[in-house]
């Protein structure tokens, strides 16, 4: 898979991961688990991307002695998540087109 589609839609599973509540590292890996696996580092990064971008913020909370970082997701993440809705049925078109002949096989 291209890599920069690859980055986009893991960059959507993350804004989905944290749509409804705030949510911390594992828990989101751990959410995300039964449709992708993704690795703590590989996440960390995303999260970090998306900060930048201002699609998501972050605050720091203690839980048992130690701090821990949500992520909230911001009007612009869910915005992101909006237009990806729209471009991947435009994806679905394409591939409905691209594989038109495979069914008549």
């Amino acid at each position: 898979m291209d890599i920069q589609l690859k980055r986009g839609l893991l960059d959507v599973c993350v804004l989905s991961a944290i749509k409804t509540e705030d949510s911390y590292g594992y828990k989101i890996i751990k959410d995300m688990k039964p449709y992708i696996e993704m690795s703590e580092s590989t996440l960390y990064t995303i999260l970090k991307r998306l900060e930048l971008a201002k699609m998501l913020t972050v605050r720091s909370c203690e839980h048992g002695g130690r701090l821990r970082k949500y992520y909230h997701i911001t009007e612009a993440g869910l915005k992101r998540i909006e237009d990806f809705k729209e471009e991947w049925r435009e994806v679905m078109s394409i591939y409905k087109f691209v594989t038109k002949e495979d069914k008549n096989d």
